[in-house]
Protein backbone atom coordinates (compact mmCIF):
# COMPACT_ATOMS: atom_id res chain seq x y z
CA UNK A 1 0.00 0.00 0.00
CA UNK A 2 1.21 3.51 -0.93
CA UNK A 3 1.77 5.85 1.96
CA UNK A 4 -0.81 8.22 0.56
CA UNK A 5 -3.57 4.85 1.09
CA UNK A 6 -2.15 4.08 4.64
CA UNK A 7 -3.20 7.53 5.27
CA UNK A 8 -6.35 7.90 3.84
CA UNK A 9 -7.17 4.74 5.28
CA UNK A 10 -5.89 6.19 8.90
CA UNK A 11 -7.76 9.27 8.35
CA UNK A 12 -11.35 7.02 7.54
CA UNK A 13 -10.77 5.21 10.59
CA UNK A 14 -10.20 8.43 12.90
CA UNK A 15 -13.61 9.63 11.47
CA UNK A 16 -15.08 6.09 12.18
CA UNK A 17 -14.08 6.29 15.59
CA UNK A 18 -15.31 10.20 15.52
CA UNK A 19 -19.07 9.32 14.45
CA UNK A 20 -18.79 6.60 17.03
CA UNK A 21 -18.02 8.72 19.85
CA UNK A 22 -20.64 11.02 18.99
CA UNK A 23 -23.42 8.23 19.00
CA UNK A 24 -22.34 6.91 22.18
CA UNK A 25 -22.29 10.55 23.16
CA UNK A 26 -26.17 10.69 22.44
CA UNK A 27 -26.84 7.06 23.52
CA UNK A 28 -25.20 7.25 27.34
CA UNK A 29 -24.21 9.30 29.58
CA UNK A 30 -20.61 8.23 30.42
CA UNK A 31 -18.31 10.81 31.22
CA UNK A 32 -15.94 12.99 28.66
CA UNK A 33 -12.75 11.03 30.13
CA UNK A 34 -14.27 7.31 28.89
CA UNK A 35 -15.62 8.65 25.47
CA UNK A 36 -12.38 10.24 25.01
CA UNK A 37 -10.46 6.73 25.52
CA UNK A 38 -12.70 5.21 23.38
CA UNK A 39 -11.98 7.28 20.64
CA UNK A 40 -7.94 6.91 21.02
CA UNK A 41 -8.23 3.36 20.80
CA UNK A 42 -7.81 1.87 17.55
CA UNK A 43 -10.69 -1.00 17.48
CA UNK A 44 -10.05 -2.01 13.86
CA UNK A 45 -6.43 -3.08 15.03
CA UNK A 46 -8.31 -5.66 17.03
CA UNK A 47 -10.90 -7.21 14.97
CA UNK A 48 -10.41 -9.93 12.00
CA UNK A 49 -9.46 -8.86 9.02
CA UNK A 50 -12.87 -9.90 7.16
CA UNK A 51 -14.73 -7.67 9.68
CA UNK A 52 -12.90 -4.82 9.72
CA UNK A 53 -15.18 -2.63 7.32
CA UNK A 54 -17.85 -3.04 10.87
CA UNK A 55 -15.10 -2.49 13.04
CA UNK A 56 -17.06 0.73 14.18
CA UNK A 57 -20.30 -0.47 14.49
CA UNK A 58 -21.70 0.02 17.91
CA UNK A 59 -21.93 -4.23 18.45
CA UNK A 60 -19.87 -7.47 19.45
CA UNK A 61 -17.86 -9.27 16.68
CA UNK A 62 -16.24 -12.53 16.49
CA UNK A 63 -12.64 -12.80 17.10
CA UNK A 64 -12.42 -16.62 17.29
CA UNK A 65 -11.84 -19.62 19.39
CA UNK A 66 -15.67 -19.19 20.76
CA UNK A 67 -15.30 -15.13 22.04
CA UNK A 68 -16.30 -12.04 20.74
CA UNK A 69 -14.94 -8.07 21.03
CA UNK A 70 -17.80 -6.64 23.15
CA UNK A 71 -20.25 -3.78 21.82
CA UNK A 72 -18.50 -0.16 22.00
CA UNK A 73 -21.09 1.15 24.10
CA UNK A 74 -20.57 -1.75 26.65
CA UNK A 75 -16.78 -1.22 27.16
CA UNK A 76 -17.96 2.51 27.83
CA UNK A 77 -20.22 1.98 30.21
CA UNK A 78 -18.37 -0.81 32.11
CA UNK A 79 -15.31 1.42 32.14
CA UNK A 80 -17.25 4.38 33.54
CA UNK A 81 -19.00 2.19 36.23
CA UNK A 82 -15.70 1.50 37.25
CA UNK A 83 -14.51 4.84 38.01
CA UNK A 84 -11.23 4.47 37.52
CA UNK A 85 -8.27 7.31 37.71
CA UNK A 86 -4.60 7.67 36.32
CA UNK A 87 -2.44 5.19 38.06
CA UNK A 88 -5.57 2.83 39.44
CA UNK A 89 -3.85 -0.69 38.79
CA UNK A 90 -6.74 -2.65 37.68
CA UNK A 91 -7.45 -6.51 36.89
CA UNK A 92 -9.59 -7.52 34.03
CA UNK A 93 -10.83 -11.05 33.86
CA UNK A 94 -10.69 -12.47 30.37
CA UNK A 95 -8.33 -10.83 27.98
CA UNK A 96 -9.83 -11.84 24.80
CA UNK A 97 -8.89 -9.25 21.80
CA UNK A 98 -7.39 -6.75 23.97
CA UNK A 99 -9.86 -3.98 23.28
CA UNK A 100 -11.07 -3.75 26.39
CA UNK A 101 -7.98 -3.41 28.62
CA UNK A 102 -6.57 -1.01 26.15
CA UNK A 103 -9.72 1.38 26.72
CA UNK A 104 -9.08 0.48 30.30
CA UNK A 105 -5.22 1.53 30.05
CA UNK A 106 -6.08 4.85 27.80
CA UNK A 107 -7.77 5.81 31.56
CA UNK A 108 -4.73 4.67 34.03
CA UNK A 109 -1.66 4.54 32.05
CA UNK A 110 0.98 2.44 31.73
CA UNK A 111 1.91 -0.89 33.59
CA UNK A 112 -1.54 -0.89 35.41
CA UNK A 113 -3.56 -3.36 33.92
CA UNK A 114 -3.75 -6.69 34.51
CA UNK A 115 -5.65 -9.30 32.49
CA UNK A 116 -6.01 -12.97 32.82
CA UNK A 117 -7.04 -15.14 29.68
CA UNK A 118 -8.22 -18.72 29.57
CA UNK A 119 -7.16 -19.43 25.71
CA UNK A 120 -3.22 -19.67 25.18
CA UNK A 121 -3.47 -18.87 21.92
CA UNK A 122 -5.46 -15.84 22.21
CA UNK A 123 -3.33 -14.46 24.82
CA UNK A 124 -0.56 -14.74 22.76
CA UNK A 125 -1.63 -12.92 19.50
CA UNK A 126 -3.04 -10.07 22.04
CA UNK A 127 0.21 -9.84 23.96
CA UNK A 128 1.70 -9.24 20.50
CA UNK A 129 -1.19 -6.77 19.50
CA UNK A 130 -1.11 -4.59 22.49
CA UNK A 131 2.73 -4.36 22.30
CA UNK A 132 2.77 -3.29 18.63
CA UNK A 133 0.03 -0.75 19.82
CA UNK A 134 1.98 0.58 22.30
CA UNK A 135 -0.11 -0.73 25.03
CA UNK A 136 1.41 -1.99 28.32
CA UNK A 137 -0.62 -4.70 29.83
CA UNK A 138 0.37 -7.46 31.74
CA UNK A 139 -1.02 -10.70 30.41
CA UNK A 140 -1.02 -13.89 31.68
CA UNK A 141 -2.66 -17.43 30.93
CA UNK A 142 -5.02 -19.24 33.51
CA UNK A 143 -8.35 -19.47 35.05
CA UNK A 144 -9.41 -16.22 35.42
CA UNK A 145 -12.01 -17.58 38.42
CA UNK A 146 -8.60 -17.20 40.75
CA UNK A 147 -7.74 -13.69 40.14
CA UNK A 148 -4.32 -12.63 39.82
CA UNK A 149 -3.34 -12.61 43.84
CA UNK A 150 0.07 -11.82 43.61
CA UNK A 151 -0.53 -8.44 41.28
CA UNK A 152 -3.15 -7.43 44.03
CA UNK A 153 -4.38 -5.36 45.54
CA UNK A 154 -6.41 -3.65 42.87
CA UNK A 155 -8.46 -0.45 43.08
CA UNK A 156 -10.67 -2.38 40.76
CA UNK A 157 -11.74 -5.26 38.39
CA UNK A 158 -14.10 -6.39 35.92
CA UNK A 159 -15.17 -9.38 33.63
CA UNK A 160 -15.38 -9.23 29.99
CA UNK A 161 -17.35 -12.65 30.41
CA UNK A 162 -20.19 -13.92 32.65
CA UNK A 163 -19.80 -15.64 35.75
CA UNK A 164 -22.60 -17.86 36.41
CA UNK A 165 -22.45 -17.94 39.94
CA UNK A 166 -21.68 -14.46 40.89
CA UNK A 167 -18.33 -13.10 41.21
CA UNK A 168 -15.32 -15.18 42.28
CA UNK A 169 -14.53 -14.82 45.78
CA UNK A 170 -11.03 -14.64 44.97
CA UNK A 171 -11.59 -11.32 42.64
CA UNK A 172 -13.37 -10.06 45.53
CA UNK A 173 -10.55 -10.59 47.87
CA UNK A 174 -8.36 -9.34 45.80
CA UNK A 175 -9.94 -5.87 44.94
CA UNK A 176 -9.06 -3.45 47.48
CA UNK A 177 -11.80 -1.97 50.31
CA UNK A 178 -13.77 0.99 48.59
CA UNK A 179 -12.73 -0.23 45.43
CA UNK A 180 -15.05 -1.10 42.52
CA UNK A 181 -15.75 -4.45 40.68
CA UNK A 182 -17.76 -4.81 37.13
CA UNK A 183 -19.07 -7.88 35.89
CA UNK A 184 -21.70 -9.46 34.50
CA UNK A 185 -23.59 -12.32 36.64
CA UNK A 186 -25.52 -15.06 35.93
CA UNK A 187 -26.64 -18.11 33.30
CA UNK A 188 -27.74 -17.76 29.41
CA UNK A 189 -30.81 -15.78 28.92
CA UNK A 190 -30.57 -14.14 32.21
CA UNK A 191 -27.54 -11.91 32.92
CA UNK A 192 -27.48 -8.88 34.62
CA UNK A 193 -24.61 -6.42 34.72
CA UNK A 194 -23.47 -5.47 38.53
CA UNK A 195 -21.48 -3.17 40.44
CA UNK A 196 -19.87 -3.86 43.98
CA UNK A 197 -18.26 -2.20 45.95
CA UNK A 198 -16.07 -3.80 48.26
CA UNK A 199 -16.47 -2.94 52.42
CA UNK A 200 -13.70 -3.60 54.70
CA UNK A 201 -15.34 -6.60 56.15
CA UNK A 202 -14.77 -8.39 53.30
CA UNK A 203 -18.45 -8.04 51.99
CA UNK A 204 -19.97 -5.62 49.29
CA UNK A 205 -22.45 -3.61 48.41
CA UNK A 206 -24.59 -4.40 45.03
CA UNK A 207 -25.88 -2.24 42.21
CA UNK A 208 -27.79 -3.70 39.21
CA UNK A 209 -27.23 -1.83 35.50
CA UNK A 210 -29.22 -4.28 33.68
CA UNK A 211 -29.57 -7.02 31.74
CA UNK A 212 -26.75 -7.74 29.31
CA UNK A 213 -25.39 -10.95 27.29
CA UNK A 214 -21.86 -12.07 27.41
CA UNK A 215 -20.21 -15.12 27.05
CA UNK A 216 -19.19 -16.90 29.75
CA UNK A 217 -16.63 -17.51 32.36
CA UNK A 218 -14.61 -20.04 31.31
Amino acid sequence: MTANGGTRRDDDHARARSRLVDQLRRRTDVSERTLAAVEAVPRHEFVPRGHRSVAYDDRPLPIGHGQTISAPHMVAIMTDLLGIDDGDRVLEIGTGCGYHAAVTAEVVGPGNVFSVEYVPELAEATRERLDRLGYDVDIRVGDGREGWPSAGPFDASYLTCAAADGVPEPIIQGTRPGGVIVAPVGGEGSQRLVRLTVRGDGGFDREDHGGVRFVPLQ
